[in-house]
């Protein structure tokens, strides 16, 4: 079972890392992340982020075995998953503009 929860985790933070790769060289951005994301390189940087944090949790909860060990490099695994997260979210264009009677400009 620790196996599978590992390849898992391996194969998920390596496609977060490759497309968090691909923004930050190039550019790119999935296409259903393309109309709302407006800094392309701040939202690679936070996916790489993610990628690092996932192989942290990965490292101190299967990995190590000494308890107090394992439970500062969970919690900061966790801390760098919310930072990657954060930093993907300010990344996104704000909402629509508006006008003063509350309709959407054209």
């Amino acid at each position: 079972m620790r196996l599978c929860i590992a390849v898992f985790l391996v194969l998920t933070a390596s496609l977060v890392a490759a497309s968090g790769v691909a923004a930050v060289a190039r550019g790119r951005v999935f296409p259903g992340n393309r109309r709302p994301v407006h800094r392309v390189r701040l939202h690679g940087w936070g996916r790489l982020v993610v990628a690092a944090a996932l192989c942290c949790q990965l490292v101190f909860g299967l990995v190590v075995g000494d308890i107090d060990l394992r439970q500062w490099g969970t919690l900061t695994g966790s801390g760098l998953l919310l930072t990657g997260l954060l930093m993907m979210l300010v990344s996104r264009r704000p909402g629509g503009r508006r006008r003063d009677d509350g309709m959407p400009r054209p």
